[in-house]
């Protein structure tokens, strides 16, 4: 798989980022008074690419715990290693011991075996996905760890996503947000598809918010260099942002509610998110009545947008003032 394969299979949808100055503004305006704290089982990134959290931790408004249990990318990890972060090499899932599968390429390696009809239908994936070695190897459950609590829980692991979700009870009520690879074509004999983790998460409180990336495939037997090939992808998997459910927002402390506007504007670009946070904030009193106006102020100035013709709505847009139906 080359890097020019890989970059035109991915698609990212994350929202406009701000500078370091801008998080430190935001982080300031929203009354967060301890860093962001992300989990991220799964750390190694794909063929180099940051995670959606990546300009926080450079802040220093993040810290990360992150977990990789392959050996090579553990060092890779901790070469990196700096005061806000430590990787430990953990397998996350069950806490049982399985069988890892190698693959060629290590991103497909994982706890399932592939599934050799279902990756025939994708060029290149049976060369990929081939298992080129097998061992045993022990898994811890998420609560069981050091882990005390997430406000992002961030899982990439190929199939183990299920198993992770339901030793983490603990850890996912410290949550506000979590952004986990999801499946649309199964990869792996029984391994879970979409369904299977929204079904997991919305039973935890959380909803589906935004894509944050997409990947796409094309079938076999059209290769990377075919004339068709930008017209012949399939959908593979994405990585999905869920966030409690919004409109139970008033469940939530309010440090979490702070820790969720960071996250949303200054990881995601999610500006609707981040506003939504703050408004409730206000409600409270735990900001004041102009916080909401001086987050439009800041995100329109950092994002050299203009500002809005009219003030923002309150009403339903399907009512008018005095709460009939248009």
């Amino acid at each position: 798989m080359t890097t020019q394969r890989t970059d035109r299979a991915l698609t990212e949808h994350l929202g406009p980022r701000l500078t370091g100055a801008d998080l430190s503004r935001l982080a300031t305006l929203v009354g967060l008074d301890r860093p962001v704290e992300v989990v991220d089982v799964g750390a190694s990134p794909l063929v180099g690419e940051p995670p959606a959290y990546a300009d926080l931790l450079a802040a220093g408004l993040a810290t990360v715990t992150g977990f990789e249990p392959d050996a090579a990318a553990f060092a890779e990890l901790q070469a990196r290693t700096g005061e806000h972060s430590r990787y430990l090499p953990h397998a996350v899932g069950d806490g049982g011991r399985h069988t890892l599968r190698r693959c060629a390429a290590g991103g497909f390696s994982s706890l399932l075996e592939p599934d050799a009809a279902q990756l025939a239908v994708l060029t290149d994936f049976p060369r990929l996905a081939e298992v080129v070695g097998r061992g045993e190897v022990d898994t811890v459950r998420l609560d069981d760890t050091v882990v005390a609590r997430a406000d992002l829980l961030a899982l990439d692991v190929q199939g183990s996503e299920p198993a992770i979700l339901d030793g983490a009870s603990r850890v996912l009520r410290t949550c506000v947000a979590v952004q986990v690879e999801v499946g649309f074509h199964r990869l792996y004999e029984d391994g879970p598809t979409l369904a299977d983790v929204d079904t997991r998460l919305r039973a935890a409180g959380f909803v589906p918010h935004t894509f944050v990336t997409t990947r796409t495939w094309p079938l076999a037997p059209v290769i990377w260099e075919d004339p068709l090939e930008a017209h012949a992808r399939h959908l593979v998997e994405a990585d999905l942002l869920y966030v409690r459910d919004l409109a139970r927002l008033t469940a939530l402390p309010v440090d979490l509610l702070r820790a969720g506007a960071v996250l949303a504007c200054g990881a995601y670009g999610a500006m609707g998110l981040g506003l939504v946070c703050v408004r409730e904030l206000v409600r409270r009193g735990a900001l004041g009545r102009d916080a909401e106006t001086r987050l439009r102020d800041l995100l329109t100035t950092a994002l050299g947008l203009e500002d809005p013709p009219h003030p923002a709505r309150t009403d339903h847009p399907d009512t008018d003032s005095s709460g009939g139906r248009r």
